[in-house]
């Protein structure tokens, strides 16, 4: 199984563009060829979930931060839409990128203080961050709506027509997951994301070299809470009702699982994670909250067989690897001398 998976990245590798192509013709015409809502229901989450868990791999896969709260950016993004289509009447498009911005100054507040913090403490406080949030969208009634949430949310309309059902609300999703791809492939590429990286490596050796890491962390936290924000605001409007519990615990450890099975520090692993997830909720779906216990077994699994998740590299220090230093010229000649 590894050896298809090793093979089909590289055949991804050297036709990448070709592949990207491809793949994006192919979800074009998704709705014409599986026009039933159900199906396109479940399209809709998987892109949707695709982003959501994208955005948080920024987090956790390309700094190393570990952010377990992720439903609490989710929420706050939902929310803000919901509270300014219904009672400013705002238009949908503008609230987009308003419910993203709003989204990343929470989540510059949430890391300013935990700077510091790494592994399970900072893992803690956004679990608890994530709750709280939720208890407030539950009990303030004047804002929220509390327990009886936001309903009669309005619908986006583009050119004079309302985008009301799975199959024209699908290219929604399609369209926020495609720019996310797109931006996060850049930023990646950049030199915030070489920080973002190499304080995930080794961040004392990053600092040393003159990575300001308190800087480049924050921006890391509101990046990943910028697109989880877009993708809220994108949801409200396709549920047209929303309530706190929406956006519980086992939200945010659904979001995680996706990017522990489909790989971390990847862009095409989160990708992978809401395809399998999904389609698994899907199937299991029969057995009601069993199928929690499901998820759990396949991240077990996969921590044994494929730490580094479905599409993750083998060598990666996310999957275990440890980072060896560069052989030396006289080194070389003795082996070869050998």
């Amino acid at each position: 199984m590894s050896e298809i998976i090793e093979t089909c990245k590289a055949i991804y590798k050297k036709h990448k563009l070709i592949c990207m192509l491809a793949l994006l013709v192919l979800l074009l015409f998704v709705p014409v060829l599986f026009p039933k809502s159900y199906v396109m229901g479940i399209m809709c989450r998987i892109l949707m979930y695709a982003t959501l868990a994208g955005s948080l791999n920024a987090i956790n896969g390309y700094s190393g931060q570990t952010c377990i709260g992720h439903a609490g950016f989710f929420c706050i993004g939902t929310y803000c839409e919901a509270i300014l289509a219904t009672r400013l009447g705002l238009n949908f498009w503008l609230l987009l990128p308003v419910a993203g911005i709003v989204t990343a100054i929470i989540g510059l507040l949430i890391a300013l203080p935990t700077l510091k913090m790494k592994g399970m403490y900072l893992s803690i406080v956004t679990l608890g961050f994530s709750e709280i949030v939720r208890l407030i969208a539950l009990n303030w009634e004047w804002l929220t709506g509390g327990p009886m949430g936001i309903k009669g949310i309005p619908v986006p309309v583009l050119f004079g027509l309302e985008i009301k059902n799975s199959k024209t609300y699908y290219y929604i999703f399609l369209a926020i997951a495609v720019l996310f791809v797109f931006v996060t492939n850049r930023v990646i590429k950049s030199r915030l994301g070489r920080a973002w990286m190499s304080i995930r490596e080794d961040e004392l050796a990053a600092k040393s070299l003159g990575v300001e890491t308190s800087r480049y962390k924050a921006l890391n936290f509101m990046y990943g809470a910028f697109w989880a924000g877009v993708v809220g605001a994108a949801y409200a409007p396709y549920v047209r009702f929303i309530d706190s519990t929406f956006f519980s615990l086992d939200e945010g450890f659904n979001i995680l699982s996706m990017v522990i099975i489909g790989g971390q520090g990847t862009l095409v692993g989160p990708i992978f994670g809401s395809v399998i997830v999904n389609f698994l909720t899907e199937i299991l779906r029969p057995v009601g909250q069993w199928r929690m216990v499901a998820y759990a077994i396949l991240i077990i699994v996969m921590m044994w067989w494929r730490p580094q998740g479905l599409v993750g590299a083998s060598d990666s220090i996310l999957a275990g690897g440890k980072i060896t230093k560069p052989k030396s010229v006289r080194q070389k000649k003795e082996e070869v001398r050998a």
